[in-house]
């Protein structure tokens, strides 16, 4: 690893790579965003857990709003909410506006970023993070996820694609599947006409993305 200080990296970057890197480029690229329905309503939940501060509950200490940072991975951002256990342990809670999507793919998208959290904390407060849960506001449910070595392993190719992403600087071609579909970037990013105006690109992105039986 080069002794070279990393530039850092937003820990939302982590999700948005792994969700589509077309997004990602569009967001920590061209700095283009747009709000709709869905980041709406991200903003308002986000309102509860935005204003720093702690609580004691139950005989946990819950921040709210904490700062967050890795020196050794060049990571930066905030936790929507962190639990410290009787013991010390922190355990990050990533708040999410929607309900927890269907596909798992997608979905684990979230276990990306919820993992990039662990991994400073763990930094931060020297004590391993086994796991953190994500809130759905919708169905009001957290979901348990497990800082596994695979997960974590996931996460460091995610910090990769974008440190790689970032130095091209070149937006991708749209991912062209469901992902599409479901993302608050759709009207930017416009990927019907992005594989419409290539033909080439269409046959091999609709090659790529073909449904499984």
């Amino acid at each position: 690893m080069s002794d070279e200080p990393f530039e850092p990296i937003p820990l939302s970057a982590l999700q948005h790579w792994a969700y589509c890197p077309r997004q990602c480029a569009l967001i920590h690229i061209e700095q283009v965003f747009e709000d709709n329905l869905f980041t709406q309503r991200g903003q308002a939940l986000h309102k509860r857990v935005d204003d720093p501060g702690f609580e004691l509950r139950d005989g946990l200490r819950i921040e709210r709003a904490l700062p967050l940072f890795s020196d050794r991975l060049g990571l930066v951002g905030k936790a929507d909410v962190v639990e410290f256990l009787p013991d010390g342990t922190p355990y990050p809670v990533e708040y999410k506006h929607g309900a927890r999507h269907k596909r798992v793919d997608i979905a684990a998208c979230d276990d990306v970023q919820l993992a990039a959290q662990a991994l400073c904390l763990e930094e931060m407060f020297d004590k391993p993070v086994p796991e953190g849960a994500l809130y759905y506001a919708s169905s009001r449910r957290r979901r348990k996820v497990a800082i596994d070595a695979g997960l974590r392993a996931k996460t460091l190719a995610a910090l990769a694609g974008v440190r790689d992403l970032l130095a091209r600087g070149i937006t991708p071609p749209p991912r062209a599947d469901e992902h599409c579909r479901a993302c608050s970037l759709h009207d930017l990013c416009q990927p019907g006409a992005v594989v419409r105006d290539n033909p080439a690109r269409a046959a091999a992105l609709a090659h790529l993305f073909e449904p499984e039986d």
